[in-house]
């Protein structure tokens, strides 16, 4: 969802470039795309070790998580996700949000962005009782499977802007479209892993993958 969906990345690079600057350290894209993906508590313990700052996990993410979450109401679709989404909602293809985010934050993310969200069939958040392992581990994605019914895997379609996601995806047997920030584009550009990899979401062909093709509507999606 961050990154993909929402314009949320950006927030979590602003807040925790304040943090780290207080340290002397920087927050670069080849940490940055360890943490990408990951659960919050996953990722912070991971930050930490990285960077070596004189702050507990749980010191982190109290501060993180208080600069970032008045942030998170002013967030925005990004390009071309309204569109599909909404295509694929006209043509009653099954879509569910599978995010590493923790509900709470699930739910301030997604508070002004309920034209969106509304159109998924169901949401699996990071801390699920049933999701035991986050990213890159195949939970997640197996999770949100099962609550679509049980399709098998090579049918479900996973979109993800971060490498761990791309290698959940692929651990749960299941193609995945891979959007990455330019930023992370550019450090990792002989990054293969994924099924297909576009710079935007904008980019996408429904056709390619046996789904609806938008040249066949004639509904205004915008």
């Amino acid at each position: 969802m961050d990154g993909l969906l929402l314009d949320t990345e950006r927030i979590y690079t602003e807040v925790t470039t304040e943090i780290l600057s207080r340290f002397g350290k920087t927050y670069g894209w080849e940490l940055k795309s360890k943490l990408m993906g990951l659960r919050q508590r996953d990722a912070a313990d991971l930050l930490i070790r990285e960077t070596g700052i004189s702050m507990t996990s749980d010191e982190y993410l109290e501060e993180r998580n208080a600069k970032q979450d008045e942030k998170f109401l002013s967030t925005k679709p990004l390009p071309g996700v309204m569109n599909l989404v909404k295509h694929l909602k006209a043509h009653n293809i099954p879509m569910i949000v599978a995010t590493s985010s923790h509900r709470d934050a699930f739910e301030i993310k997604t508070k002004n962005n309920q034209e969106l969200f509304k159109l998924f069939d169901g949401v699996v958040c990071g801390d699920d009782s049933e999701v035991k392992h986050g990213k890159p581990a195949p939970d997640l994605f197996l999770v949100a499977r099962e609550r679509l019914g049980n399709p098998p895997s090579e049918q479900c379609l996973v979109f993800e802007d971060a490498l761990n996601g791309v290698q959940a995806a692929k651990n749960a047997g299941m193609p995945v479209i891979w959007i990455p920030d330019h930023g992370l584009a550019a450090l990792y550009p002989d990054a293969n892993d994924a099924t297909e990899k576009l710079l935007s979401m904008e980019l996408f062909d429904p056709v390619k993958y046996g789904l609806p093709s938008y040249i066949r509507d004639n509904i205004n999606y915008n």
